[in-house]
Parts: C-alpha cells; sequence; structure tokens
C-alpha cells in the first residue's frame, strides 16, 4: 500500500483522483460518504477493481485492522491508496501494526521550488502573503485568501481537532493557536503559554502534540547527538501555512524557509528511507543559528535566514570555527551573492527555488 499524509486542503483528494486515470478500473471511497462508508464496511467494490483508493480511512475505528485484513486477502492485481489529513502514522495508534505492509508518503503546501518546476514563477512576497495551500496561493486577491484561511482554520478547530480527540477547553485550544501566531521561530516555553492559558504544561505539551498531528504545526529542536537531550529543550515551532503567521518579514520569510526545507526533507526520506531532520543550533550563551539540516544525524547544512542582512551572521562564523558545520544565510533582499569558503550568502527566493543546489545528497 501507499499511504499519503498532509495537511487538510492540500490537494491529496485532487492528488488521487489524478491517479485514477492511470488505471482500469479503479474506485475511490471517502469515509465521510455515507454510502461510500456501507461499501467500506462491506468491502463490496469490483473483483476487478485494480485501484482502490481509501480517503479519511484513519476516522473508522480500528482502521489499522480493516487495513491489515484487506491487504492481506486482496487478489494480486489490486493496489491500495490511503489517503488522510492527520498524520497516519501517529493518529489513533491503537490496533495491529501495518509495518511491512506499505510506503508513507508525506504531502506538504507548495513551495517555491514546486512552483518553479511547473513554470509557475512567483515572487518571495506572494508566498509570504499567500502561503503555499493551493487554495489561496490561486486565490485571486489577497482578500479572497483571507476569507479561506479564516474558514479554514474555524473547520479545523471546530471540526478536525473535535473529531480527532474529545478536547474540552476548545477555547483553550483557539487560544493557543492565536498565541503560537505571534512566537513563531522563537524557542517556546511551555510554562509561559501555561499560564497565558491557565492550563497545565502538560496539557499545552498534547495540545500541541494534537496540533503536529493534524499538520497545523510542527516542532524542531535544538541539535544535539543525544536525541533524549534535545527533546528536552525549548523547541521553536512553525506553521504549515505561512499565511498564519503574524509578524515582521523576517519571521514570515523564516517559516516560509522552514515549510520549503522540511518538504524536501521529507520528499527525500520517502524515496530513500534515510532518515533526515531539521533542527536548530542554540548555545547556552545565546549564540543561534535558525536551522541545522541533518541526514543519519550527520551535520550536512545550516541555515540562517535574514530579510535585509547582507553582512555575514557572526552565529555563522561562530559555528563553522568551532564546528565545521558548512553554512548558508539567506537574505530576502540581496544585490550580490557572496561565496566565502564554505560560508556563503545568497537570494532567499532563488535559493529556495533550486533545492539541487543544497548539495544534501
Amino acid at each position: 500500500m501507499v499511504l499519503i499524509s498532509g495537511p487538510r486542503q492540500v490537494g491529496k483528494s485532487f492528488l488521487a483522483r489524478q491517479l485514477l486515470q492511470d488505471f482500469t478500473h479503479p474506485i475511490y471511497l471517502n469515509w465521510d460518504n455515507f454510502h461510500d462508508r456501507e461499501i467500506i464496511l462491506a468491502q463490496e467494490w469490483s473483483v476487478d477493481t485494480d485501484l482502490l483508493v481509501l480517503d479519511e480511512i484513519h476516522k473508522m475505528h480500528l482502521w489499522k485492522n480493516y487495513l491489515k485484513g484487506v491487504w492481506d486477502t486482496k487478489p494480486a492485481h489490486l493496489s491500495i491508496l490511503v489517503i488522510g489529513s492527520a498524520r497516519l502514522e501517529t493518529f489513533r495508534q491503537s490496533g495491529d501494526s501495518l509495518a511491512g505492509r506499505y510506503f508513507h508518503h508525506r504531502l506538504l503546501p507548495l513551495t517555491p521550488s514546486e512552483t518553479m518546476n511547473i513554470g509557475e514563477k512567483r515572487e518571495l512576497d506572494y508566498f509570504l502573503t499567500r502561503g503555499g495551500f493551493p487554495e489561496p496561493w490561486l486565490a485571486e486577491s489577497d482578500d479572497e485568501a483571507g476569507r479561506w484561511r479564516r474558514q479554514y482554520m474555524d473547520g479545523l478547530i471546530r471540526e478536525d481537532i473535535l473529531n480527532f480527540e474529545n478536547i474540552t477547553r476548545l477555547k483553550a485550544m483557539t487560544l493557543l493557536v492565536e498565541l503560537l501566531r505571534d512566537r513563531v521561530a522563537s524557542p517556546l516555553s511551555y510554562q509561559s503559554l501555561s499560564g497565558d492559558l491557565e492550563i497545565s504544561p502538560n496539557t499545552v505539551k498534547h495540545y500541541l502534540e494534537i496540533l503536529e498531528a493534524l499538520y497545523i504545526i510542527f516542532r524542531i529542536y535544538p541539535h544535539h547527538h543525544s536525541i533524549a537531550r534535545s527533546i528536552m529543550k525549548q523547541p521553536k515551532i512553525y506553521f504549515f501555512d505561512t499565511g498564519l503567521v503574524r509578524g515582521n518579514i523576517g519571521k514570515k520569510l523564516e517559516n516560509l524557509t522552514a515549510v520549503s526545507i522540511l518538504r524536501e526533507l521529507y520528499l527525500k526520506e520517502d524515496m530513500d528511507g534515510k532518515h533526515r531532520s531539521l533542527r536548530y543550533l542554540r548555545t547556552k550563551e545565546g549564540k543561534e543559528v535558525d536551522f541545522l539540516i541533518t541526514e543519519e544525524n550527520a551535520e550536512k547544512l545550516m541555515v540562517e535566514v535574514k530579510h535585509s542582512e547582507r553582512k555575514l551572521s557572526k552565529n555563522l562564523e561562530y559555528f563553522y570555527d568551532r564546528y565545521n558545520y558548512p553554512g548558508i544565510q539567506l537574505v530576502a533582499d540581496l544585490r550580490l551573492e557572496r561565496d566565502l569558503g564554505m560560508l556563503k550568502i545568497r537570494r532567499a527566493m532563488d535559493w529556495l527555488s533550486n533545492p539541487e543546489e543544497w548539495s544534501l545528497g
């Protein structure tokens, strides 16, 4: 099987319907459709079906057991595609394991590199305002994109989160999302959020896990060879939808950079199986670099994001001198690019549009 997960309304169902055209007798079934649900429960698709697409099946009780049974008894000619808006590897973790029966691929919002590949070049400000979700990205105006975003967030919080788990304090969850919009790119204090929301730090962590599982936010942690020590440190949060970020251009650019790098790391990891991660660097003295890309725990590239600072970051120099990590400084407003040995200064939009130049393997 192939499992495709990703944020709500990122284009998973559209992609699945495009794939239907490559098969002779495909069928698309959505758990949210009552008629389709009856077919799913009774397994009443035609015997000559060669592609079975199951959408939102993770909402089904014991969905892993169901998929395991379908896969283990399927005819040889049947291919199965499962798609869902939550992280299928974590959502409702009870039930039989699907280990050895599927490949997982993650579909994220549009990034500069993807739109460049299809000949839809846009300026940096466009991505910072619209984000990468197809509907606002293709909208005719910023107002139309804004209306979509308001309805999108309302639906996520009132429907998806309530369906995910029985959240009794919906107001606290709504306020948490609003607070996070202002705290993108800064180390996150669970204690501070706990005080603002009047809930326990453990509840804050639990709510953040739900927001992650639904592809609303993602956290990155400070780099350390001991993963356990890294996870205990303060994470930074970013939104999959850059359009949700509030603050200055630098903060929005850092969020766009995080999403763009993460998409590329997911793509490579889902294709070759090598573990990759996005982290950040920070010393006890406060020296910090925005991102560090790793592959199989090997440090590959530091990335520092600036709006208009053309002088090389002292923090990039510090970590390079101490650890010999190669690095790049991305600048939104840059006239001349510079190469300083293993440290480089690049135009942000050009670099984000050409991941083949990232030298990540």
